[in-house]
């Protein structure tokens, strides 16, 4: 009662100062926690579809939809092939066969996040997951059929941070036990278990230990004194300073009522680069956690504790971590030398971190993974490996490469927040007694894809993906498995038809019955045989790969079309131009199967607008007509070929253009202008003054005098452009007088200097065509006030030069008799 109490007051104590010292940050260092701004949104992430993503050799990774990292896994000890796996925040993925996941969640109280899951030798599956905001604590739901249906969750342990789970799977004097831990604040870590199958938890312990998250549990056997399943609760905290945490280790033979401190040790140093409190590689936040296991098996090294972490080498600041492995024969007092699990050869020049491990129930093989840069010189991407010991930590076998595809380590497009940026802080593998499942995040598509995969493994292909069949034949499929990452146990195949026939039928063998391997590479042969008249149609046959408890398993489906051929319909600007089928219309290939001898009619929909570019129809794969019917016998892959033009949009306030407004051939050289100079529009006289382009090969006239009515762009046009253009207009003419002149004359413009407005006067003798026109001091015309005909007077017209600069210009009259030039002077 007294550690209880103890807990429940430094928990406050510790949530009353990170509530007032952390309200505005949530990336504090002390805390591994998803950013709270992110929780109530991961769920709407999910896809629904889960894919099978087959690397060039045959090997498999699992996708589960998109999640928000972190995720935990556990495997049943009654069913190795019911697997479970939840991601941040409460996003769980549970399969029946190993293959094939479906997600089903829980209502959980104000989820916040660490998943982590655990299965007693019942087949019980428990579920925790952090509670609150600020977090309060944890809750457990528990599941008897593998998430299928949840019971009522149960608030299980109180803290603030980085929980873990585990269960005693042995038939012991603890037998399905649940031990939980977390982080309790103020530098205590909270204890609680549950004796009567997660109904209720108890907090039986408090740890004065744990200032770091990385707070960890699992059972062992005590095997000094007589051998006792389950008869020991080991328990890891983490203290100290983020570059040189303190791993202490405690062992309790009594179920979690009470523990021993074992002792206490320094491991692990920096991790990546020490960035804002926290270790990172490259912008990654990441932490080395002491994960420990112990070997419940019955093998030469039960009972022996193990322990992994990540640490750079050398230990400084900026270097490049390895993963290292110590183990302890008696529970944790001491410790081997550590020993380097990755063998890259050139260890110092890369990352490994993120480890997980697990060491198996049956056989005490030690599994871990973890991420990897090692086939990436910049070490700015990453890829999944694994290993596992078999000799109890003494040595591992050869890595081996997991994923199916590297992935950018700094993702900016995931979502997670903070710098260095929250992209999860663990992951989880398990093992079966054949075989591990791992379950991790890569953002290999630029965000927090979820994925699982096996190891040891085997790859899986089939020769061709379809194949044709006609009625009383018969075809082979050879399935092989071309390649082995350390599986060395039997693969069995077994193959179905997805949908059988409605008349007729097809009955599938292997050929000589052998359906199984023992030795690779090697292949099995099925043979496909159509019995009667099949239905035409397309029947896909489902062909699954097993190990001998039912894992690893993969499979391929094959298409075969009876008495029925593929028609692979498509155009070369997919998902932009459109065709029709039989009358349906599709804007992406497509394909379709038809029984033998029918007849098809595929159509090419043009032109195509989308904005200011068109795509016009230029002719099919086969050289049939726009429309035109083909006769199906055998398969067919049809494309309609469309050209691509780019529009010329043209604007002018006053019309008068030509060349602008339609589409011309992409790259094809085009023209464009205006039909003059001067326009009179709306009885108003307007100068053409150039161009103003817009888009990638538009024109812009170099400067405003207008003599560019004219543009003709030999490369021709790349994309859709806009060209406008610049209209001023001329200044009016004001008749000042009735009375006839005698001379022609060109008066002084007044004010001179002026700024900006001035006014010129002259005289005209007889009707005809008149000019005025304005120049610079370099005899360059900037303005042309006047291009008209007028009568015998006296005229008056007003010259604006606000857009010019100060200086001396000239103005000029122009008539077919005579002509004169003044200079005036603008002085802004």
């Amino acid at each position: 009662m007294k550690n209880i109490l103890q807990s429940i007051a430094f928990f406050a104590i510790i949530f009353l100062l990170t509530s007032i010292t952390f309200s505005q940050d949530w990336d504090n260092p002390f805390l591994d926690q998803v950013p709270p701004k992110y929780r109530p949104f991961i769920r709407t992430l999910i896809f629904p579809q889960v894919q099978t993503l087959t690397d060039n050799v045959g090997f498999d990774n699992f996708y589960l939809g998109i999640d928000f990292a972190e995720p935990h896994i556990s495997v049943s000890l009654q069913n190795p092939k019911w697997f479970f796996t939840a991601y941040n925040t409460n996003n769980p993925h549970s399969t029946l066969d190993g293959l094939n996941w479906f997600a089903n969640v829980p209502s959980l109280p104000s989820p916040a996040g660490d998943p982590v899951t655990a299965y007693d030798s019942l087949g019980n599956l428990y579920y925790e997951n952090m509670t609150g905001n600020p977090i309060i604590g944890c809750y457990v739901v528990k599941s008897t059929n593998n998430g299928q249906t949840w019971n009522t969750p149960v608030f299980a342990v109180s803290g603030i941070d980085k929980n873990w789970i585990a269960c005693d799977q042995t038939g012991g004097p603890f037998a399905n036990y649940v031990y939980t831990v977390m982080t309790a604040g103020s530098g205590y870590g909270s204890f609680a278990r549950s004796t009567n199958q997660g109904q209720s938890f108890q907090q039986t312990y408090t740890f004065n230990t744990q200032t770091l998250p990385g707070m960890m549990v699992c059972v062992g056997p005590k095997t000094v004194g007589g051998d006792v399943p389950g008869g020991y609760v080991y328990v890891v905290t983490n203290s100290g300073s983020s570059v040189a945490p303190t791993y202490t280790f405690y062992r309790s033979s009594d179920g979690g009522q009470t523990f021993q401190m074992m002792g206490a040790y320094v491991f692990a140093g920096y991790l990546g680069t020490y960035v804002g409190g926290r270790p990172s590689v490259q912008n990654m936040r990441t932490r080395p956690y002491p994960f420990i296991a112990a070997d419940n098996s019955y093998g030469p090294y039960r009972g022996r504790l193990y322990l992994v972490y990540a640490t750079n080498v050398p230990n400084v600041d900026g270097a490049k971590s390895d993963i290292f492995c110590r183990y302890s024969t008696d529970g944790g007092a001491s410790w081997s030398s550590p020993l380097t699990i990755n063998d890259d050869p050139n260890s110092t020049n890369n990352y490994q971190w993120m480890p997980s491990i697990w060491c198996d129930k049956f056989d005490g093989k030690l599994y871990v993974k973890w991420f990897d840069t090692r086939n990436v010189p910049t070490s700015d991407s990453a890829e999944v490996y694994a290993s596992y010991s078999s000799n109890g930590g003494v040595s591992f076998v050869t890595n081996q490469k997991i994923s199916t595809a590297k992935f950018k380590i700094d993702c900016s497009t995931c979502g997670g927040g903070g710098t260095p940026r929250y992209q999860g802080d663990y992951d989880a593998i398990v093992s079966n007694g054949v075989t591990s499942k791992m379950s991790w995040s890569d953002f290999r598509n630029g965000a927090f894809g979820s994925y699982t995969a096996y190891f040891p493994d085997f790859a899986m292909i089939t020769a061709y993906q379809s194949f044709n069949l006609n009625n009383n034949d018969s075809l082979i499929i050879r399935v092989k498995v071309p390649a082995v990452k350390l599986y060395s146990k039997s693969v069995r195949f077994t193959a179905q038809v997805d949908t059988m026939p409605v008349s007729g039928t097809l009955q599938l063998s292997f050929v000589q019955g052998k359906d199984s391997l023992i030795s690779f590479p090697d292949s099995v042969l099925l043979k496909v045989k159509s019995i009667g008249n099949v239905t035409p149609g397309s029947y896909g046959i489902i062909i699954t790969g097993s190990g001998p408890n039912g894992t690893p398993v993969h499979q391929r489906i094959v298409d075969i079309l009876v008495n029925s051929s593929i028609v692979s319909v498509g155009t070369n600007r997919n998902t932009i131009c459109d065709f029709k089928v039989n009358g349906v219309q599709y804007n992406t290939r497509t394909d379709f199967v038809f029984p033998n001898g029918s007849n098809v009619t595929v159509q090419a929909l043009s032109p195509k607008v989308v904005g200011g570019t068109q795509y016009v129809f230029q002719n099919w794969s086969d050289n049939g007509d726009t429309t035109h019917t083909i006769t199906v016998n055998n398969n067919i892959s049809l494309t309609a070929f469309y050209k691509i033009q780019f529009k010329l949009i043209m604007n002018s306030s006053i019309g008068n253009t030509f060349g602008g407004n339609v589409f011309y051939d992409s790259a094809t050289a085009f023209t464009f202008g205006v039909t003059g100079r001067f326009v009179n529009y709306n009885n108003q006289t307007y100068q053409f003054r150039g161009w103003t382009g817009s888009g990638v090969g538009s024109y812009t006239s170099p400067d405003s005098s207008g003599f560019d009515t004219v543009v003709t762009r030999p490369n021709g046009i790349i994309n859709p452009i806009v060209q406008t253009a610049r209209w001023l207009q001329v200044t009016s003419v004001q008749n000042i007088s009735t009375e006839i002149p005698k001379e022609y004359k060109l008066y002084q413009n007044f004010p001179n200097p002026f700024n900006p407005v001035t006014t010129i006067e002259f005289d005209i003798v007889k009707t005809q065509d008149v000019k005025l026109q304005v120049y610079d001091i370099l005899g360059r015309e900037i303005r042309t006030l006047i291009e008209t005909n007028l009568g015998a007077g006296k005229y008056r017209v007003q010259f604006n030069a606000v857009d010019l600069p100060s200086g001396i210009y000239f103005y000029k009259l122009t008539t077919p008799d005579y002509t004169n030039i003044k200079r005036m002077i603008l002085m802004k």
